[in-house]
């Protein structure tokens, strides 16, 4: 299943990246969201990043657990961090 990268919008191409570059954003969550397999995503970065960013890229998630999900622990539930902010309405935080 391969898509041309002109096949989404700017808007679409840039969160594919950022996606794709985030540790706990496992392949699934791109093919659900944007029809991306892994092999699919793989021909996008190539096309969408510079050699060497591809390449720093592929290093990067090559074999780690968390961007596949059948390989994460089961007792991983959430995909937040346990420290990160609840943010509810429009308040703003003040220092």
């Amino acid at each position: 299943m391969k898509k041309n990268p002109d096949f989404f919008s700017e808007e679409d191409r840039d969160r594919i990246i950022q996606m794709a570059w985030e540790d706990r954003t496992p392949f699934e969550a791109i093919f659900f969201q944007f029809g991306l397999n892994e092999p699919a995503l793989r021909e996008f970065m190539r096309t969408v990043l510079k050699n060497a960013s591809f390449k720093r890229w592929r290093k990067r998630v090559d074999g780690r657990k968390t961007k596949h999900h059948q390989l994460l622990s089961a007792k991983l539930t959430r995909f937040r961090c346990s420290r990160q902010r609840e943010i509810s309405g429009n308040k703003i935080s003040k220092r």
